[in-house]
């Protein structure tokens, strides 16, 4: 890559630190004498999360005054040049990684939040004589070990240009918690904690992490359902999230179960298991009579940031896809609980083919969700098991050509995509999808995967703005997850 004469590029060093964090430094340059109104642009060489500092100095007299900066921290280039003052987003503009700030004296200044980002573009303001900025510094911070990454060789570039992004990706949301995005949020939600997890065991495999995401949630406040909330934040203390999700809530029993499966660590299984028995137990009041979920200002229900998509059909596969998993946890344990949710899932699956499957389109087009056809619909009707073999597969590939179906937004919702080829045994389709949808997100400048990517609307945002999307958020790092389990 030709290098941008106008940037300063910050040169990597010890990357492979065990440590907590990473430290990045820059290397001498030639100071560019700077006044009001100059600016300078600093390239970290990849996308990360933490601390920057720098030195300010004057150049030939003494500055008489404070000098104002204006400091912008960008996750892509294209950040660069947005007008943060022309925000109209519908989450609040204070997420926008700008800073005014004031220096007082010449020396070294330390800035004391965090910030996630690739470029850094500092605008001076006001100063009343030259100075000049140097001496860089973005200490890198993660709780991913580095060292721990076992290497794959993919033997084809873009899988494996894939992979390293998608390990990025993962390695910056891996804080304190599993952040969904270290720009914004920075909060855990159980969505992005199911998937994070999933490619933390096949990378970094810090279970300390998981283990402790997972009794935050325990600890949470419920609704009056008993279901658990969407998120927590637990820095600078533990606070409950004020959103209720019932698919959430049920992949909180999925993600604990998968937990013990991958490490056999079965006290924490037992510690918090009548938590997820409760999720599991806390839907059924939900239920109408032909024992389907219905979806209500309480309890609400993500899928897919997807607006005109109706979602009964994908929170029913929801249910029964974590009821499955407790059942074979539960069955791999001898516990007392397996012929209880056993019989549960019996009666959820006759219930959903009954109701929501007409067999003879072979489709999910159905009354409880207005006669639509969807992708998210198809593909959680086969993770849960209620359609398999040659009429899945006919109805995964029908919807996914279909011009009328409703499509997957997020890359949260493409894994649960992905996972459903793998499922049905098409391996080759699934390398292929990932390439043509996480492939783009690299062939747009992607050092990390984004929250929302729409291939034919870049500038698609749920908040109404792309200033404030994510770029680099934690549901996104899954192609690491099937590459390294599934597709080697």
């Amino acid at each position: 890559m030709k290098k941008d004469k106008s940037i300063y590029y910050i040169d990597k060093a010890n990357e492979n630190l065990p440590e907590i964090f990473n430290r990045y430094i820059a290397p001498k340059s030639p100071e560019k004498i700077l006044n009001t109104n100059d600016s300078i642009i600093i390239d970290l060489g990849n996308h990360y999360v933490g601390y920057f500092s720098f030195d300010m100095n004057y150049v030939q007299f003494y500055i008489d005054s404070p000098v104002k900066l204006l400091i912008k921290f960008c996750e892509t280039k294209e950040e660069i040049t947005y007008d943060f003052s022309s925000y109209n987003g519908t989450l609040s503009p204070a997420w926008l990684q700008e800073e005014l700030i004031t220096v007082d004296f010449p020396g070294t200044y330390s800035m004391p939040r965090r910030y996630s980002a690739r470029y850094i573009k500092i605008t001076v303001i006001n100063t009343t004589e030259p100075l000049t900025l140097n001496n860089f510094s973005f200490k890198a911070v993660t709780s991913a070990d580095v060292n721990s990454l076992p290497k794959v060789d993919f033997k084809d570039n873009t899988l494996q240009v894939i992979d390293d992004v998608s390990i990025q990706t993962l390695k910056n949301c891996m804080q304190r918690v599993f952040e969904d995005g270290p720009k914004r949020d920075r909060r855990l939600w159980i969505g992005d904690l199911r998937l994070e997890a999933l490619t933390n065991y096949y990378t970094f495999n810090n279970l300390k992490l998981v283990r402790r995401c997972l009794y935050l949630f325990a600890a949470a406040k419920t609704n009056e359902y008993g279901i658990l909330p969407g998120y927590i934040y637990e820095n600078p203390k533990f606070v409950s999230g004020y959103w209720f999700l019932t698919d959430y809530a049920l992949l909180f029993t999925v993600a604990l179960c998968e937990y013990y499966n991958h490490s056999s660590d079965l006290s924490t299984f037992n510690d918090i298991y009548p938590i997820a028995k409760a999720q599991l137990e806390s839907v059924e009041k939900l239920m109408d009579e032909n024992g389907i979920i219905s979806i209500n200002r309480d309890c609400d229900c993500f899928i897919d940031w997807c607006d005109q998509l109706k979602k009964t059909t994908s929170l029913q596969g929801v249910y029964i896809y974590a009821l499955n998993k407790m059942v074979s946890t539960l069955k791999s344990l001898n516990h007392n609980d397996y012929n209880h949710f056993n019989e549960k899932l019996i009666r959820a699956k006759n219930s959903t083919l009954e109701n929501l499957y007409n067999s003879c389109e072979n489709n999910f087009k159905n009354i409880y969700d207005d006669f639509q056809c969807s992708v998210h619909s198809a593909v959680w009707m086969i993770l849960s098991d209620i359609i398999s073999g040659d009429n899945a597969r006919e109805l995964l590939l029908n919807v996914l050509e279909n011009e009328d179906s409703c499509k997957p937004v997020t890359p949260y919702m493409h894994h649960y995509v992905v996972e459903a080829l793998i499922k049905l045994n098409e391996k080759d389709l699934a390398i292929s999808y990932i390439k043509d949808y996480w492939g783009k997100m690299i062939q747009n400048g992607a050092d990390t995967f984004y929250e929302v990517f729409i291939p034919d609307d870049l500038q698609a945002s749920p908040y109404k703005d792309k200033m404030i999307n994510s770029m680099c958020h934690a549901w996104s790092c899954t192609p690491s997850f099937f590459l390294r389990k599934n597709l080697k």
